[in-house]
């Protein structure tokens, strides 16, 4: 029998920032999963997410991402860690007086990316996988938002990463949009067996595009 590959490992985890957000978290996700996480606003979801890619420090217990030991991590491992990562923002943080490659491009470069051909033919598969490569030298102020959460999230997979945390992907966007959103980031999970786990409180897609679910309440996360 094939031995389980984690992603994520939490054991007894306690977050706090100013104040205790999550205690005692017992968090599983295994390579190739697609997991939502659901919770009233407050509840702590954006708060773990920030946990994983270190932006919070972990107060108590055991955690593991991607093979780094979180309680053990020195400052300067952190790039290393988010280099297995790829984030999605609810309010896309794009450079939007830049074209969409160069958004793209601006994130291979921060990671040691030298090879320009190399660099080229990433970004423009990354573009491929997300439905825009005819808008590959657009402005991404030109975008409507759909297209600007797509840049979104080619930018997140362009690195070929292990883990893809979605932060709301959908909350600024119209019912329609977020479904094709969601469909997108499925078939990403499927095509490249990359694991997503997506914070959301739309039920909607939730209910259509059915998946593992956990849920941030009472300071605790509850599968």
């Amino acid at each position: 029998m094939e031995e389980k590959q984690y992603v994520i490992q939490y054991e007894d985890v306690d977050l706090s920032f100013d104040k205790m957000i999550l205690t005692g978290i017992n968090l599983t996700i295994e390579k190739g999963e697609f997991v939502y996480l659901i919770g009233k606003t407050g509840s702590g979801k954006s708060s773990l997410l920030r946990s994983i890619y270190a932006d919070i420090p972990i107060e108590a217990g055991a955690a593991r991402v991607c093979g780094f030991d979180l309680n053990k991590m020195r400052r300067s491992q952190i790039p290393m860690l988010r280099r297995k990562l790829g984030i999605v923002f609810q309010d896309f943080q794009l450079l939007k007086d830049r074209s969409v490659f160069d958004n793209l491009a601006f994130v291979l470069r921060a990671t040691g990316m030298k090879d320009k051909q190399a660099m080229k033919e990433r970004i423009l598969q990354a573009l491929d996988d997300v439905g825009l490569l005819q808008k590959a030298e657009e402005q991404a102020c030109d975008l409507s938002e759909g297209e600007m959460q797509r840049v979104s999230i080619a930018r997140a997979i362009v690195n070929n990463p292990e883990l893809i945390l979605a932060d709301e992907p959908t909350g600024n966007l119209d019912p329609i949009t977020s479904e094709e959103i969601v469909e997108l980031l499925m078939q990403i999970n499927k095509k490249h067996g990359t694991t997503v786990l997506m914070a959301t409180h739309d039920y909607i897609v939730i209910d259509k595009f059915r998946s593992k679910v956990i849920a941030c309440e009472d300071g605790k996360i509850v599968s």
